[in-house]
């Protein structure tokens, strides 16, 4: 008797444990959809979106990365835009356009009353300053500058101020990118940064190099497009307000747009489905599950068809010393097997581009051959000729042993001996699944290879500043003219990454050497930049798109289909590819026309 009343009393209390216990997580559950509903009320009125990246600087000429032009691409504007669906050229701070003199000339006028988010006036003499004192000046490493050379001479346009409103551009030969390049580059402020032209008594230096830092404080920032960054905060977020004298008078139409630095996409999207994001550009293994959820989740997935980036692998090709110390940017044995176009085509044939897009991509991807954009009219498809590098592992093989290569035990010798090892750089984030791969196909072939996903920002540092790296695999934004990647074909322009000459005030490099067919493409880049008739500068594009394919110096893999969910409560989205490959930019190139629902 004594027995069943204690486990009647073990059973009561069990009940009262499962009664607390349901309580409190009704309770939890009721406080959760309390905070919910809280900052659904919070966000109702602002735009959300992830960045894949912190930023590196606020400084629009000192930009090298994707993340920060998209982060500053909202708060500057060009003379005109370009519609990324029709592809029509737009009418932006100027109001017309018109070439002269057989297409060397081209004047530009602004429209009137512009101002500065300061509300200074935006005259000529911006244009005028932002060109000549600081595009063109020798002593500010920029990659706008590279673009815009012309011809074999790398003249630079003449710029001349004609009156507060008429700007001229003159150019010594025909420059068919003229209009899109010019129209399209960011104008600065003079009155902010013409002080900054003066160089530093300790270093010689510009103090326009240290200017609009990270650590500037927001508010000092002038700009002329529909946004002005409100508050910035490191690895966080940043915070756009409307620019009260952007010249399209009632816009932008949201009063508040949040871009949230995300750089794990698994976060980005979880934060998705939670509600805490807008827009979300999707992976391949996330199109089953989002779509599953499409409807009841309020939100619709847009395919614009193969995005404008493009992923390869890269080897630094660049025999040259660092001058400070004379040491070799690269091991001297590695750089033999790097520079052997041998070498680069075995990793070609080796590396399992279809086992990427079926488990990577989930099949929403494709190959890419070329250095120009798949949706780009210059683009030259596999059918009409264009040299692509199936999946042949034996080929590889083949190929490296005619070249001279041996294998010991299944590892790979160079002739002298030489274990061939070296380190592959990826930035961590969305790339590391697909370097792993890599890794594992090279092995393969008996390479051995040390896969090292560190922060985007040490890989810059190596590409732009020590050069001291062996391999890194990369993307590039991409886009429709070929002339906007001069300044990585040109041998001596500020991203000719795979063979990095000195920028800026750097010294020589002993020992850099520009081969043959490195110089070859630079030439067919100018010579495309020449040519106004269109059936001949596809005819040029494709010589060069062959001659990168045979050469190697970048080891394309695959591209992505852009695929973007944006929630129902945005109006007038468009996404477009070509309008950016980048995170959800595709979906923003119209930002200052899209709405919320109420």
């Amino acid at each position: 008797m004594a027995i069943v009343k204690r486990s009647m009393q073990q059973r009561a209390k069990v009940k009262q444990w499962k009664a607390l216990i349901l309580l409190l997580i009704i309770s939890i559950c009721s406080l959760l959809l309390w905070g919910c509903s809280i900052k659904s009320e919070v966000l109702k009125d602002r735009l959300v979106v992830p960045i894949d990246s912190d930023i590196k600087t606020f400084n629009p000429i000192l930009i090298n990365d994707a993340y920060s032009g998209i982060a500053i691409g909202y708060t500057l504007t060009g003379l005109i835009t370009e519609n990324a669906i029709t592809k029509d050229l737009d009418p932006e701070l100027a109001e017309k356009w018109e070439f002269q003199q057989d297409g060397k000339q081209l004047i530009f006028t602004l429209r009137p009353d512009l101002k500065w988010s300061d509300g200074k006036p935006l005259t000529a003499d911006d244009v005028l300053f932002t060109f000549n004192d600081i595009i063109f000046n020798e002593k500010i490493p920029s990659g706008s500058r590279d673009v815009l050379r012309i011809g074999k001479s790398q003249t630079l346009p003449k710029v001349e101020k004609l009156d507060d409103r008429r700007i001229s551009f003159f150019m010594n030969e025909p420059f068919a990118p003229a209009l899109r390049t010019i129209g399209g580059t960011g104008i600065l402020p003079k009155h902010i940064f013409a002080p900054t032209l003066t160089e530093r008594p300790s270093d010689q230096k510009l103090q326009f190099l240290e200017t609009w830092t990270l650590a500037t404080p927001v508010e000092k920032l002038v700009g002329n497009g529909p946004y002005l960054i409100q508050e910035y905060r490191p690895s966080e977020r940043l915070i756009y307000k409307p620019n009260p004298y952007y010249w399209k008078k009632g816009t932008p139409y949201i009063d508040k747009f949040v871009m949230q630095i995300v750089e794990s996409p698994d976060t980005a999207l979880l934060r998705f489905r939670s509600g805490d994001l807008d827009m979300y550009r999707l992976r391949g293994e996330d199109y089953q599950l989002l779509k599953r959820f499409e409807n009841r989740d309020r939100y619709k997935i847009y395919n614009a068809g193969p995005a404008t980036g493009q992923a390869f692998i890269m080897f630094n090709l660049n025999k040259g010393k660092d001058p400070k110390t004379n040491q070799p940017f690269v091991d001297p044995i590695k750089a033999k097997w790097f520079n052997d176009v041998n070498f680069r085509r075995a990793v070609a044939y080796a590396i399992n581009r279809e086992a990427m897009i079926t488990n990577l991509s989930r099949g929403l991807a494709q190959t890419q051959n070329s250095p120009i954009s798949i949706p780009s009219p210059y683009f030259l498809p596999p059918d009409k000729g264009l040299k692509v590098y199936d999946y042949q592992p034996e080929k590889s093989k083949e190929i490296l042993l005619k070249a001279g290569y041996k294998y010991e035990a299944e590892q790979l010798l160079d002739a002298q001996g030489n274990p061939v090892r070296f380190t592959l750089m990826a930035p961590t984030g969305g790339r590391v699944a697909m370097g792993a791969q890599i890794k594992n196909d090279l092995e393969k072939i008996g390479m051995k290879v040390d896969f090292n996903p560190v922060d985007f920002r040490i890989i810059t540092e190596k590409l732009d500043n020590s050069k001291q790296w062996d391999a890194t695999l990369l993307g590039f934004t991409g886009g429709a003219e070929p002339n906007s990647s001069i300044n990585l074909w040109a041998t001596d322009g500020d991203s000719h990454l795979f063979n990095k000459g000195p920028a800026g005030d750097e010294k020589p490099f002993p020992g850099r050497e520009i081969a043959d067919w490195e110089q070859k493409i630079h030439d067919l880049m100018i010579k495309g930049a020449q040519e106004l008739d269109e059936t001949k500068r596809k005819e040029i594009y494709a010589e060069y798109q062959q001659l990168v394919q045979e050469q190697l110096p970048l080891i394309h893999l695959t591209v992505p289909l852009y695929l973007v969910a944006v929630r129902d409560r945005v109006e007038n989205v468009q996404p477009s590819a070509l309008a950016g490959s980048t995170g959800v930019t595709g979906a923003l190139w119209n930002l200052e026309q899209l709405k919320l629902k109420p």
